[in-house]
């Protein structure tokens, strides 16, 4: 018998003192020598051994010096001779022990055969051992066993023990039996009270506490443990793995894949390598590799597949998608022709292999695992059957990558593409030249300029479809109503071919959703609906279909009217789509053509929005450019194009309500901000925005104003056929008035009122003038007046 004891831990500190004893041992022989067991099998035999123990009073009594086991190795080894049973020697792994020291002092063969082929320098040793944890472990075993304080510490211990014959190393779990131990505190011991329990409780990690309490050597410890071993090395193995494969910006992830899976399949030699492949093209000509570290390919970028690899390979591994195992090289090169695929693993010494293609759903990629032996038969479709376990985790990093990588082709998109208005792309040139010469002259603590905007002048518009959320509520209202008539049809239908009691009861169900949605939609309806089709409906129809042909044409034409992608009726929806796309598409490219007009008469930063309508933003004023220089009559010429423009647009509005299937109006609003403000561009947000928080009432001011109603009434501020322009100080009243008048005298307006608007949150003494719109017969928006004729006509 060989004692072991770690070093790390012969000097441990612990609340015990440790005092080897083997009195429940003899106990339990002396049991067995007594009269009353004078029949047992093991009566003479144990009479012999308690004789013989009796000598050696310590080892009943116990003693704290360790050199003792090895004096009494030959009585130590009969006594535990029953705990270690020579028909599981060679299987359990187990050892006598001293709890919290490790110090080992009988083994099991197979436990011996570990040791030894860990080799002569190897300790047993716990794997991250803490020796404050050791103490309080040690403590909240004394609470369990002496105070019956039932704490739930279940930390498992492991040990990692290298195999030098197979040049890997095993993982370990710890099982401890502490059957034959006790603990008895000493005089010294401080008495424990419940108000010590919690205050313990709540102070894990406060050794100081535990020490208080918990004296060292305050406690007696007598007796033993046994201690058994589990071979956990493909449980690892597998946790491994998936942390090497989920880690981010790993680096170095195929050499600890590598190191993991020789450990799995115990192979010291055992390569791994992996590859993506573009599969988009379903011809596997000229396959791109978008990334690889791969065993079987040479850094190349592209593969011609249907040519490098066989066919058996192309079907299972790039068309099915199934691992493929080749067990021994040579026997495939006789299969193959020695094709190059061949050739190519015996030039890279490969004498078996496991490919295990992973395809990702978000996109075309197909990763393959490439796991290689030098020798044949290493690897087979046998020990293939391991890997099942770590398959998911492999599919879970394919789709974590294809993730990332398509995340970064949005950052690359977003940095590189994001779109920047041209007015102001020489400020964000002028910002990146000087952060690259800062990199380039290594300054310190580099960071790019922000970009602001000082004293511009804001110029906000909007073109709103009235009324689209009440008109998207009927369009799905109407669809429902549909949807549950065609289904109550067929029910009619099939209840006399079949005069079934379950039809009537259905219909009856349906009748009642029918009349819920006629009364008016709620939020939560139409899912609710659409669950009850699939959940009760449809499996009926399933039936009724094949009850007669009539009654399976039926079912066909409830289905033909469903959409494919979205299974349900969407008639009216998809018509009041089309028409807000149309009229949506007709703003934005009637604006976006103005626009370049009014870039030529002074450039300015300008932004729109599609929404349910078209809002947009304009900015205008002398730090957006660098060309040219800025008075404020630029300013008053882009108000006065804005409101032709508006009028315009609501022609543009009232033209195409003419081929709209939903007959929308627009109801358009002008905002007026007297005072200059400053702008910044956000990087986190890639778009422009107030900056300072006074200028930030002008946002609220945007978001809130198309909601207002006129002081007094409940009359909406926005309004089909009018447009507002919402104003708070008189000034700009006056100057609006004038480009009223002036449109007026063009025909484009008609009566104009003043008002005074309701308080909003945040917001008050707002007032606007509304102006009715002139619709023109025979509108084209290829020919309204451009900003030249307008500022032309407008100074004579």
């Amino acid at each position: 018998m060989e004692i072991r004891q770690p070093k790390s831990l012969q000097n441990i500190e612990l609340p015990l003192h440790l005092n080897i004893s083997f009195e429940k041992v003899y106990d339990m022989l002396r049991g067995y020598a007594s009269e009353v067991q004078k029949e047992h099998p093991f009566h003479a035999s144990a009479n012999i051994l308690v004789k013989e123990v009796e000598k050696y009073p310590e080892l009943i009594n116990g003693f704290s010096d360790f050199s003792l086991l090895e004096k009494h190795q030959e009585i130590i080894d009969l006594l535990l001779e029953g705990l270690f049973p020579i028909a599981l020697t060679n299987n359990e792994i187990k050892a006598a022990t001293i709890p919290f020291t490790f110090t080992s002092f009988k083994f099991t063969n197979r436990f011996e055969n570990i040791i030894k082929n860990a080799g002569d320098n190897y300790e047993l040793k716990v794997r991250n051992f803490e020796e404050d944890l050791m103490y309080i472990h040690s403590c909240i075993l004394i609470l369990n066993m002496v105070y019956q304080q039932a704490v739930d510490l279940k930390r498992p211990f492991f040990f990692d023990i290298p195999d030098k014959n197979l040049d890997t190393t095993k993982h370990y779990r710890v099982a401890f039996n502490g059957d034959f131990m006790e603990i008895h505190p000493t005089e010294n011991a401080p008495k424990i009270t419940q108000e010590d329990i919690e205050m313990l409780l709540d102070n894990f990690y406060n050794i100081d506490v535990w020490k208080e309490k918990f004296p060292p050597n305050s406690y007696i410890f007598k007796g033993f443990g046994l201690m058994n071993l589990f071979d956990v090395t493909a449980d690892e193995t597998i946790s491994s793995v998936r942390n090497t494969l989920l880690e981010k910006h790993n680096d170095g992830i195929n050499e600890k894949l590598q190191k993991d899976l020789r450990e799995f399949f115990n192979i010291k030699d055992l390569t791994t390598g992996f590859s993506v492949f573009d599969t988009s093209k379903k011809a596997l000509e000229s396959t791109r590799i978008k990334k690889s570290e791969s065993l079987i390919l040479n850094d190349e970028n592209t593969i011609k597949c249907d040519q490098f690899f066989c066919s058996h390979i192309i079907e299972k591994v790039f068309r099915q998608v199934e691992n493929v195992t080749i067990s021994d090289v040579e026997k495939y090169g006789k299969q193959s022709n020695q094709n190059p695929f061949y050739k190519r693993l015996k030039e890279k010494n490969i004498g078996s292999l496991i490919l295990i293609p992973l395809k990702a759903t978000s996109n075309n990629d197909l990763a393959l695992i490439e796991i290689a032996s030098p020798r044949a038969y290493d690897l087979n479709t046998v020990n293939q059957q391991k890997l099942k376990d770590l398959i998911p985790v492999f599919e879970a990093a394919v789709e974590r990558s294809a993730d990332e990588y398509q995340n970064i082709l949005e950052a690359t998109i977003q940095e590189h593409y994001t779109s920047i208005h041209p007015s102001v792309k020489w400020r964000f040139y002028d910002a990146a030249e000087k952060y690259q010469t800062d990199v380039y002259n290594k300054v310190e603590d580099i960071k790019i300029d922000e970009i602001v905007f000082d004293d511009v002048h804001p110029l906000y518009g909007q073109s709103d479809i009235k009324g689209s959320s009440t008109a998207r509520n009927n369009a799905i209202k109407e669809d429902l109503i549909t949807q549950l008539t065609l289904a109550i049809s067929v029910l009619k239908a099939a209840c006399k071919d079949e005069k079934l009691p379950i039809y009537n009861e259905l219909m009856f169900r349906v009748a009642n959703y029918l009349s819920e949605v006629k009364g008016g939609l709620k939020a939560g309806d139409e899912i609710g609906i659409l669950d009850f089709l699939k959940r009760d409906i449809y499996p009926v129809f399933n039936h009724i279909k094949e009850i007669n042909t009539d009654l399976k044409a039926l079912v066909a034409t409830y289905m033909d009217r469903l959409d494919p992608n979205l299974h349900v009726v969407y008639e009216k929806r998809k018509a009041y789509e089309h028409s807000v796309t149309l009229l949506n598409s007709k703003l934005a490219k009637f604006i976006d053509c103005k626009q370049e007009e009014a870039q030529a008469m002074f450039p300015h930063y300008f932004e729109r929005y599609k929404t349910d309508g078209v809002e947009y933003n304009m900015y205008i004023g002398q730090s957006l450019t660098n060309e040219k220089k800025y008075d404020d009559l630029y300013l008053y010429n882009l108000r006065l194009w804005q409101l032709q423009v508006m009028c315009e647009m609501e022609n543009v509005a009232n033209t195409a309500r003419k081929s709209m299937e939903h007959d929308l109006q627009v109801a358009s609003l002008i905002l007026v901000h007297s005072n200059p403000l400053a702008i910044k561009f956000r990087m986190d947000e890639k778009q422009f925005d107030v900056d300072g928080a006074y200028n930030i009432r002008y946002e609220i001011i945007k978001k809130r104003i198309d909601k207002a109603h006129i002081k007094g009434t409940e009359e909406r501020l926005t309004v089909p056929g009018k447009i507002a322009i919402v104003y708070s100080q008189d000034k700009d009243a006056r100057e609006y008035l004038k480009y009223i008048k002036y449109l007026q005298s063009k025909n484009l307006l008609g009566k104009v009122e003043t008002l005074e608007l309701e308080d909003l949150q945040g917001v008050s003494g707002l007032k606007a003038l509304r102006a009715e719109v002139i619709y023109q017969k025979d509108f084209d928006d290829k020919k309204t007046i451009t900003i030249d004729e307008l500022m032309e006509e407008f100074k004579s």
